[in-house]
């Protein structure tokens, strides 16, 4: 079924700069940190990706929603993104394995979306002026009154955003009779991250965020994995505090992104709010150890300090970010633990880094 688009919408940024455009389908109004993600495919995982809890996503591409949704493409159990703002919205959708249509899928998540947006001028903008709270209204164009309500939203900077996507009790992925058993601390976790662990023989159990060590260690697993997720990584002290335990008692760790923060933070290595982030699916980064370059899935807006990496000595930094030079990559000098600040497990994007779930299980067979 098609929908005329003639219901005009309008996205309100922090610094009071309007774009307009139509509404796609549900009305509403929806406030979050509006930022960009450049991939030509992929909105499916993107927009159920946990990492993005909280966010206005824009996408660079010019045309959303042409293959549907399908059940396989979910990164969680539905959608995790606040709104959606893109220029050219495609009601109709032609991939066979499909099962509805995009625009049922946000309806039935009562997700506000709006199309025929300048979007070329907006991730300009974004990139100028840097990611900042927004909101996006099909139910009113009176700025004023959007400028109040989106005054009284928090910036994602000191945000702690980890406990509204985690599970709520403990649950099993995989083989029961694998090889190796890894505990998992669920930031945010994506099913791709699940499905690459057990492929490689490993049976997980995915813990809530804040689950106590003693009662990780109580499943007596081999490793354990921190995941990705959203928000700011500092207000997480209690995890950070028992992070730096696990990291002195010498356990097998591997960290992605929020996972990756955490790592530094319990090493004494801040954290900082980027100017727009990284969100795309190709994304340069070497791997200073092989001195390989890689492209890379990438969604995060805070990064680990480099100088502050660079002055500790039990730090080495494994990955670094060909376009910015920020870190993408630590590992503990004599320790089990190393982390990356990227997607390895993609969905979407490339494969170039899935060796690194390889390097995980060598270090949970010694």
């Amino acid at each position: 079924m098609k929908y005329q688009q003639k219901k005009k919408a309008v996205l309100l940024l922090a610094d009071g700069t309007a774009f307009y455009g139509k509404s796609v389908g549900y009305e509403g109004t929806a406030f979050g940190e509006v930022c960009f993600n450049t991939g030509m495919t992929g909105y499916q995982e993107i927009f159920t990706d946990p990492s993005y809890f909280g966010q206005i996503m824009v996408t660079a591409n010019a045309h959303i929603g042409n293959y549907g949704i399908t059940e396989d493409d979910y990164e969680s159990n539905g959608l995790k993104i606040a709104g959606l703002v893109c220029r050219n919205f495609s009601y109709d959708y032609s991939r066979p394995k499909a099962q509805q249509g995009l625009q049922s899928f946000l309806d039935d998540h009562h997700l506000v979306a709006i199309c025929e947006v300048d979007t070329r001028a907006l991730v300009s903008y974004i990139r100028d002026n840097g990611s900042m709270n927004a909101v996006i209204s099909t139910e009113t164009d009176d700025l004023e009154v959007l400028k109040a309500r989106l005054n009284e939203i928090p910036n994602m900077k000191g945000l702690e955003l980890a406990s509204k996507v985690s599970t709520a009790k403990p649950y099993f992925f995989g083989n029961p009779e694998a090889k190796y058993k890894v505990a998992a601390l669920d930031f945010g976790i994506k099913r791709n991250i699940l499905r690459h662990l057990a492929s490689r023989d490993i049976y997980v159990k995915v813990f809530p965020y804040n689950t106590p060590l003693a009662e990780l260690k109580a499943w007596n697993p081999d490793g354990y994995f921190l995941s990705n997720g959203p928000g700011d990584p500092e207000p997480l002290t209690e995890v950070i505090a028992q992070v730096k335990q696990m990291i002195a008692e010498d356990l097998p760790i591997f960290g992605i992104c929020l996972g990756h923060q955490i790592i530094a933070l319990a090493n004494g290595i801040p954290t900082y709010k980027m100017h727009n982030g990284h969100r795309g699916i190709n994304h340069p980064v070497k791997n200073l150890l092989t001195g390989k370059d890689e492209i890379t899935s990438q969604n995060h807006g805070f990064a680990v300090s480099r100088a502050e990496a660079e002055a500790n000595p039990n730090i080495e930094i494994t990955h670094t970010h060909l376009n910015d030079d920020t870190v993408m990559g630590l590992r503990i000098k004599g320790k089990k633990c190393f982390s990356v600040q990227y997607h390895p497990e993609a969905a979407p994007g490339p494969n170039d880094a899935t060796y690194l779930f390889d390097q995980f299980v060598k270090i949970l067979s010694h």
